[in-house]
């Protein structure tokens, strides 16, 4: 039996048996039962934890997907188009990961609405965040003067998410976690954008 100090609280234990049920049954076939069973817990357990599943995904979103960290804190920070292909491709890489887990939602316009109503009572943003993350991205190194005053950050965003998307949907169609030649792909789709938003 592991010591104390190697066994995860119980929050940790529900987010990871959550990723593994979402991931094998899609989050619209998974229940709390599921998870918390899964977990070793109770449901009960479960809910000392969390809200409701929704909760859930939205959490497995922000700890446990590959994350996407644009470079908001310092803009101006480094190489731009460096800075974007590495933002691209870590969307790509999250896509690859949700799409197995999300499509589910899909199946049934009244699964979709609950699964919408609850990301809004938790105050998710729904597929339009990568969109929104990026445009704001986009608007602070057009602040720090990278990117030309006029240039439409928002399409530009909606461009590179949905490069970013299909990559990641055609490497879940193949079974795959993960984009293969996500570098290449994200740098070729930069370079491909990124004359639109500046003067050089």
């Amino acid at each position: 039996m592991p010591a104390s100090s190697e066994v995860k609280p119980a929050r940790e234990r529900i987010l990871d048996a959550a990723a593994t049920v979402m991931r094998e049954k899609g989050v619209a076939n998974t229940t709390t039962k599921a998870i918390a069973a899964a977990a070793g817990y109770s449901e009960a357990m479960l809910y000392k934890h969390f809200a409701d599943k929704q909760e859930l995904f939205l959490l497995l979103l922000k700890e446990r997907l590959p994350m996407v960290r644009p470079r908001l804190a310092a803009p101006g920070w480094g190489d731009l188009a460096t800075n974007l292909a590495e933002i691209v491709e870590q969307l790509m890489n999250y896509y690859a990961e949700l799409f197995p887990m999300s499509v589910s939602i899909f199946s049934a316009p009244d699964l979709l609405a609950q699964h919408r109503e609850g990301i809004e009572r938790h105050g998710g943003w729904g597929p339009v965040g990568p969109v929104r993350m990026l445009t704001n991205y986009l608007d602070a190194e057009r602040d720090a003067g990278r990117i030309r005053a006029d240039a439409d950050t928002t399409a530009a965003a909606q461009l590179l998410v949905g490069v970013a998307f299909h990559q990641g949907f055609l490497a879940a169609y193949e079974s795959k976690t993960s984009v293969e030649g996500s570098a290449a792909l994200a740098t070729a789709a930069v370079e491909t954008v990124l004359p639109g938003l500046t003067n050089s």
